[in-house]
């Protein structure tokens, strides 16, 4: 059986030239050409996992992007006889169509009939009696890297579930787009936790989310110090160096490889009274407003309108003045392997209404995880004196995070 089943996803996967440019059709000579270094991630150790969930009540923790090429893990795991018995689905859905923010309800996949339990909303932790009838739990979800992704978050509450109901969990490992840096201010756990963060790491963590959930488990993160049985299918061919392309959008408002680069960045505009590009096609590319009409650097207009994952955008219908970042981001002398400070810096001074730059909530403290990142961005703090208030923080879980790595 064992061996069956990994020919048979071998021949499946062999046509893939690599890891994001798999195709479903192909001739038995160009499976042969594979290159040894193609990166896998976990969901295609089959052979592992199967063994593991074999004849138990199996739960999905899974999404649009929990595919085997281009076949659903809940419809692959049904066509190899195992037993699944829910879904559960994240923020953006079971199909990643929703917008950000939006409720989620529960329903029914038209496809298998499954029942789709939504935890997000006010049900983001699997309820006791959502589990009763479950043996092991299933998690795989594409990750980016960021604190604010709230998937890291969803993986908490499942973990914690799993662990308070004696249930184990295998999380299948994803490569992370942003995992070869590290950079941020640290949370402050006591003020500004959130679903959008709750623990104490920076912005960009450079981690994968198996490794992250061995660090939830390892500094004792989960209510009551609650350990989860966790079982990481890792990826194959993958190191913390490597770069690689999601070849499926792991939410509505990251379409490609540059949005998921900038995000980490951008989405800090989210608690700004500035577009990124939310009702566009080219979300988390660019980033304006109306305001900046006179502002000479900013050579390029869009109009934010509903679409797909923006039902009613901010600065709906709006004109707005800014900078696309798709093509070239250079004058806001970008580098690849660290956040962007200069662009909320110079946003801010060339806005011309200060006091409307921010918005009225929190959420700058919740997204930058420091209290005092909106007075530095007013005080027009340097950047480089903005980096020094992170230095110890950064030092500090860089060497917690040395514990639970699994690539190099």
């Amino acid at each position: 059986m064992k061996i069956t089943i990994y020919i048979i996803f071998a021949l499946l996967f062999l046509s893939c030239k690599n890891a994001n440019t798999a195709s479903t059709e192909s001739s038995l000579d160009n499976q042969r050409q594979i290159s040894d270094t193609t990166i896998y991630p976990g969901i295609y150790d089959t052979d592992t996992y199967i063994e593991l969930v074999n004849n138990k009540n199996i739960a999905i923790v899974g999404n649009q992007t929990s595919v085997i090429n281009n076949t659903h893990l809940v419809d692959t795991l049904i066509s190899l006889n195992q037993n699944i018995v829910k879904v559960f689905c994240p923020e953006h859905g079971f199909r990643g169509t929703a917008d950000a923010g939006a409720k989620i309800d529960d329903s029914t996949d038209p496809q298998t009939g499954l029942p789709i339990i939504s935890l997000y909303g006010n049900n983001k932790k699997p309820y006791d009696e959502q589990l009763t009838d479950i043996d092991i739990v299933i998690f795989d979800l594409q990750d980016v890297g960021v604190r604010f992704y709230t998937y890291i978050s969803t993986l908490h509450y499942v973990m914690e579930a799993c662990a308070e109901n004696d249930i184990p969990l295998i999380v299948l490992d994803r490569p992370n787009p942003n995992g070869h840096y590290i950079d941020g201010a640290i949370l402050d756990t006591v003020n500004n936790r959130s679903f959008i963060g709750m623990h104490p790491v920076p912005v960009v963590y450079g981690m994968t989310i198996g490794e992250y959930a061995l660090m939830i488990n390892g500094e004792n993160w989960l209510k009551n110090g609650v350990q989860c049985d966790l079982k990481i299918i890792s990826c194959k061919n993958y190191t913390h160096k490597s770069r690689y392309s999601l070849p499926i959008a792991p939410s509505p408002n990251l379409p490609n490889d540059r949005s998921i680069e900038l995000y980490p960045s951008l989405c800090l505009f989210e608690a700004t009274n500035l577009s990124v590009g939310r009702g566009t096609n080219k979300q988390f590319q660019i980033i304006g407003h109306p305001l900046l009409s006179k502002v000479v650097e900013a050579n390029f207009t869009f109009t934010p309108e509903p679409n797909k994952g923006a039902s009613n955008p901010l600065l709906n219908g709006e004109l707005c003045y800014g900078f696309d970042l798709s093509e070239d981001y250079s004058i806001f002398e970008w580098q690849n392997d660290q956040l962007n400070i200069n662009i909320i810096l110079l946003l801010y001074k060339l806005f011309s209404d200060k006091d409307k730059f921010f918005k009225k909530s929190n959420s700058i403290d919740l997204l930058s995880g420091d209290t005092e990142f909106r007075s530095q961005v007013r005080n027009q703090t340097s950047e480089k004196e903005i980096r020094d208030t992170w230095e110890d923080g950064l030092l500090k879980f860089k060497e917690t995070r040395k514990k639970y790595l699994i690539y190099e």
